[in-house]
C-alpha cells in the first residue's frame, strides 16, 4: 500500500499520534496535500441562505419553461453562467397562518415553518403576534452538525447581514435559535471581521468571563421554579457551546485575517460596497472552515432602501405597493430585483473560484447557496410561490433545471434539504405542512 493510499485511511489526528507529531509541529507540515486528505472522510457540504425583500415582479422571473431547456427571465439573466447548476423552484408556498401579517409570517416563519405567538407586535393587517413558536432550519441543522466531531466548526453557523436596518422585530429576524429567540445578523463589517478574526488574548479574557459568570449561575439552580430552570438550561448550555468554541480557538493554529477592507459608512449610497465585502468574509469564513452554516440577510422585510446608485430614488418598500399597471415601478422593481440576482451570481462566483483546502474542487462544489423573499409578489403580499433559486452541489439536488410544483408547502423543502444533507428529519415547523416529506423530484 502506498504512503497515500493509507494515510487516506487515518484519521488526520491519529495519523499525527502515530507517527508522534506534536501539536506545534502539526501546525507547520498540516498543509501538506497528503495530511490535508487523511481521514477526510465525506465531503464537507455547506449552505446558505440569502434573503431579499418585498417580493419580485413575477413575469420577469420565473421561467415559462419546466425542466431543463428554459429561458432565463429578465431578472435572473445574471445567473446565466451558473445555468447548469442551477435548481429554480416556482409554486413553493409559505402556508403558514395564524396571527402576524403577510410580512411578518413571510419573514420570521420563511426559515421557522411555524406559526408565529400570539403577541402586541401589530403589522398593517392581521391580528397581532409575537416572535416564532420554533427554531430555523439553519438552527437545526447546526445542532445536528455541532453534536459530531466530523461536522463540527468553530462557529456553526454565520449570521450575516448587508444594512439590516431597524430594530428587534418579526420583520428584521429571520434566524432562530428556539421559540422566542431571534437570533441578529451582524450587518457591520467591522463587527463580522472582530467575529472571524479577532484577537486571540481578548478571546482568552472572555473565556475566564464565561467560566466566572456560568459557576455564579450554577448556585442559582436549586433557588428556581420549572420555568427558569429551563431557560437556566438553555442559557447554560449556550454558554457551554460558547466555551467549547473558544477552547477550539485557542488551541488551534490561527487563521490568518484576509486583506478585506471593512471600514465602509453603513449608508444605502454604499449597499454595493458593504454587500461585497460581507460576501468576501463569508467565503473566507466557509473557506477557512469557521462554518458551514450561513445566512446572508439583505435590509429587511418592509425595507425601503432607496436605490439611488441605480438610478432609482424611491424606496423600496414603497414601489412594490405599486399596482402592476405602473409600468415606471415595475420596471424599477425589476432593476431592484436584477441587481439582487447579480448579488446571488456574485457570492456563487466567488464560491467556484475558491477551491477547497483538500483539492476536491471549490467551494460551489459541496455548497448550495439559497436566494429567497418573504413574499411571493409584493403589492397582494402573496405568500404563494415564494421565490426560491438555489446553485451550488452542496444538496445533492439535480440542478440545471427550472421546476413547477403545485402549492408545494415551504416545510418540505426544508425537510428535503436536511436529507439531502444527511439529516433525516420526518418533520419541520408545523407538522400539518410536513405531510408528504422528502420532494423526491429535487433528487430525481
Amino acid at each position: 500500500m502506498s504512503v497515500t493510499c493509507h494515510l487516506a485511511s487515518l484519521n488526520r489526528r491519529e495519523l499525527m499520534r502515530r507517527w508522534g507529531i506534536s501539536a506545534a509541529a502539526a501546525a507547520m507540515v498540516g498543509w501538506l496535500p497528503s495530511l490535508a486528505r487523511a481521514g477526510a472522510g465525506k465531503r464537507k457540504q455547506r449552505v446558505v441562505w440569502m434573503f431579499s425583500p418585498n417580493g419580485v415582479i413575477q413575469s420577469a422571473f420565473w421561467p415559462e419553461e419546466e425542466g431543463e431547456e428554459f429561458r432565463l427571465p429578465e431578472i435572473l439573466q445574471p445567473l446565466e453562467p451558473f445555468r447548469d447548476r442551477l435548481l429554480i423552484l416556482k409554486g413553493v408556498d409559505n402556508r403558514i397562518r395564524g396571527d402576524g401579517d403577510d410580512h411578518m409570517r413571510g419573514m420570521s416563519c420563511l426559515l421557522t415553518a411555524i406559526e408565529l405567538f400570539p403577541g402586541n407586535i401589530q403589522g398593517g393587517g392581521n391580528t397581532p403576534a409575537g416572535w416564532p413558536q420554533g427554531h430555523s432550519i439553519d438552527q437545526e441543522l447546526r445542532r445536528r452538525w455541532q453534536a459530531s466531531p466530523e461536522t463540527a466548526t468553530r462557529f456553526g453557523s454565520l449570521e450575516c447581514g448587508v444594512l439590516v436596518s431597524g430594530g428587534a422585530d418579526v420583520w428584521s429576524r429571520w434566524v432562530y435559535a428556539g421559540p422566542n429567540q431571534p437570533i441578529a445578523p451582524l450587518s457591520d463589517p467591522r463587527q463580522l471581521f472582530r467575529k472571524l478574526y479577532g484577537d486571540r488574548r481578548q478571546l482568552e479574557a472572555v473565556g475566564s468571563v464565561l467560566d466566572l459568570v456560568s459557576g455564579e449561575i450554577h448556585r442559582l439552580e436549586t433557588k428556581l421554579g420549572a420555568h427558569d430552570r429551563r431557560q437556566l438550561e438553555a442559557h447554560l448550555q449556550a454558554i457551554r457551546e460558547t466555551e467549547m468554541r473558544l477552547q477550539r480557538d485557542l488551541t488551534s493554529e490561527a487563521v490568518t485575517p484576509p486583506a478585506i477592507k471593512v471600514d465602509i459608512p453603513m449608508e444605502a449610497e454604499k449597499y454595493p460596497e458593504l454587500s461585497a465585502v460581507q460576501q468576501d468574509l463569508l467565503v473566507s469564513a466557509l473557506a477557512t472552515d469557521q462554518c458551514r452554516l450561513a445566512t446572508l440577510q439583505y435590509d429587511r422585510s418592509v425595507g425601503n432602501i432607496r436605490f439611488k446608485f441605480l438610478g432609482i430614488e424611491e424606496g423600496h418598500h414603497e414601489l412594490s405597493h405599486d399596482p402592476d399597471d405602473k409600468a415606471d415601478s415595475q420596471q424599477k422593481l425589476v432593476r431592484i430585483n436584477r441587481w439582487y440576482a447579480e448579488q446571488f451570481a456574485r457570492l456563487a462566483q466567488r464560491l467556484a473560484e475558491t477551491p477547497e483546502a483538500d483539492g476536491s474542487g471549490t467551494l460551489l462544489d459541496n455548497t448550495t447557496i439559497i436566494w429567497t423573499n418573504e413574499l411571493g409578489k409584493g403589492n397582494s403580499h402573496t405568500l404563494n410561490d415564494i421565490p426560491f433559486v438555489m446553485i451550488g452541489g452542496g444538496a445533492g439536488f439535480k440542478l440545471g433545471r427550472s421546476l413547477k410544483f403545485d402549492h408545494l408547502p415551504h416545510n418540505r423543502l426544508w425537510i428535503s434539504l436536511a436529507h439531502g444533507l444527511g439529516q433525516q428529519l420526518e418533520t419541520f415547523g408545523n407538522p400539518e405542512l410536513s405531510k408528504g416529506g422528502v420532494v423526491s423530484e429535487l433528487f430525481a
